[in-house]
Formats: C-alpha cells, structure tokens, sequence
C-alpha cells in the first residue's frame, strides 16, 4: 500500500526536524536554516501534525526530543543523508561523466587502490568515482553502491560475488627489531611483542600453527582496529606484524620493513568483488570489475 502524497512530510520541514533535534534549540536550527524562529516552530508543528505524534518537549529553554522523536530521528538522518548523495552523483554526472561507486576496505584502499587508480582513469577517461571506506558488510538495499570490495567468503545477499585473489601475510618488523633478534624458526618468536588486528585475533595463532609451532601463546601484544595502524606500529618498533604481502610493498622495497621470516601463510578468506543485484550490467561496474581482475 502506497502512502498517499500529503502524507509525505517534505524534505523541509524533514531538516528543520532534524536540525532543531541537532540543536536542541528551535532559534539556533532557525539560525542554520535562515529561517525565523516562528518559521521552524511551525514546520516542527506541521510534521507533528501530519504523524500524530509529539516530537519535541519542551524543558526550560530548551526543547528536548520526544520518545517518538528519538525512535523517529535515525531513520530522517539516513534519509536526508541518501537525498543529499543522490544531488551530489546527479551534479557529478551533469557534464554527461560516468559516475562509479564503489565501497572498499579502508586499507586495502587506501594503500592499494589508490596507488593503482590512476591507471584505471587513464584507461576510462571521463569516469569519475566516489569512493567510501566500510569494515564490515551492510545492506545493500539501503545503499547506492555499484562495486564493493569484500574480504570474507562470497556470501552477500541480493548480489554476485566474484573471486578476486587470496590474502597471503608474512611476519615483518622494523630493520632495527629484526636485527636485534636470531629469527631462524617460528618458535623464535613466541616471546616477542606480537601486533594484532583486533578483527582477526587468532591471525597469530594460525600462523603458528601453520609454522608448526602449536605450542606458542600468541596472544600477547598490542591491538589495532586497522591494518594501517599495524603497519605504522611495526615501522615504529612496536612489535612484529602479520601483514598482507599486497599492503606493505613500498615499506618491503625501501627496507622500512623486513620479512623477519620466510613463512608466508595464506588466510582462510579472500578477496571478493561484489557487484549488487542490477548493478551488474551498468558499463561503470562492469569496466572497473575487469580493470580489478586484471590488476591482480
């Protein structure tokens, strides 16, 4: 059943809402809207009217949110936020550009695609891309994304998951921890300050096992949300790191960082690119999906 028309509040008054909520003050959000005092009243009054509910309560100076207006206010901040993304795409591609975008990994981002991007506008002049960071998979329903880069197993509803590449992590340090130490076996190890990804925290314990070396507590160390920090914590001399090959290729070739041992280990997970259900043809996702195959 589709709402009827006048049932649906503006986007106006939507912002006033959202804005006196933000405030917590009517005259202060009209200061933001340039708008009067009496003009956002009247807008809050309007949407309160139109949902027959009270949205705002007013304590002293200030007003406050109702419960009905606490429930309401995430749902009026995603969708102002979805609004003004889809004015932003719509001016990006107003000069007839193609638009792509695409959320990946904030590391694998930052460190690799940013570096290989160029090459991919070079080849495909005239596409302009927007590009967001997310750690952990979301709906896509609720999302206007035509690419997603996926570490995990290719499950993700209401879209197609394509094999990208594995994930191979070697143990690295600084030159100065690795030539203060005689790491000649996995074992060597056990007792060094170890770094962590706090999303992988048996990473260490794998690899030990991998490394045959199932007795070693690989628990210890400093924790990290982001293999950038690691990576940055490692250069520093905070400890030893399991880092991927692919993210530490310029700190390896300068000498920043040094393989402490030659045991790579392969992870359980891989790389995915994930396209969403009718997506998949757009000339956007389909050029950037094969420029990804073939860079890797």
């Amino acid at each position: 059943m589709k709402l009827s028309r006048t049932l649906i509040p503006d986007l106006a008054i939507l912002q006033a809402f959202e804005c006196a909520a933000r405030h917590g003050n009517f005259t202060q959000a009209a200061a933001e809207l340039q708008l009067t005092q009496s003009a956002v009243s009247r807008q809050i009054r309007t949407l309160e009217m139109q949902l027959g509910v009270t949205l705002f309560e007013r304590i002293r100076k200030r007003v406050v949110l109702s419960p009905a207006g606490k429930a309401m206010l995430p749902d009026v901040i995603h969708l102002l936020g979805q609004t003004e993304d889809m004015v932003l795409r719509a001016m990006a591609s107003s000069d007839g550009k193609n638009t792509l975008t695409v959320a990946t990994l904030p590391t694998f981002g930052s460190r690799w695609l940013m570096r290989h991007l160029p090459d991919f506008l070079k080849a495909n002049p005239g596409t302009v891309v927007n590009i967001t960071s997310r750690s952990e998979p979301f709906d896509l329903g609720a999302e206007d994304f035509d690419v997603v880069i996926h570490y995990g197993q290719p499950v993700w509803a209401h879209a197609t998951c394509t094999y990208l590449c594995n994930e191979v992590v070697v143990p690295v340090g600084n030159p100065a921890l690795v030539g203060s130490r005689d790491i000649r076996s996995a074992s060597d190890l056990r007792n060094e300050p170890l770094l962590h990804l706090a999303a992988r925290p048996k990473l260490w314990t794998e690899w030990f096992e991998a490394s045959h070396c199932e007795e070693a507590s690989a628990y210890h160390g400093h924790r990290f949300d982001q293999f950038s920090m690691i990576i940055e914590a490692a250069r520093q001399g905070l400890g030893f790191a399991l880092l991927p090959r692919y993210l530490i290729e310029e700190e390896i070739a300068s000498g920043q960082l040094l393989v402490a041992l030659d045991c790579p280990m392969a992870t359980v997970n891989s790389y995915y690119i994930v396209t969403p259900d009718g997506k998949q043809g757009t000339p956007a996702a389909r050029l950037f999906q094969e420029w990804l195959l073939s860079q890797v």
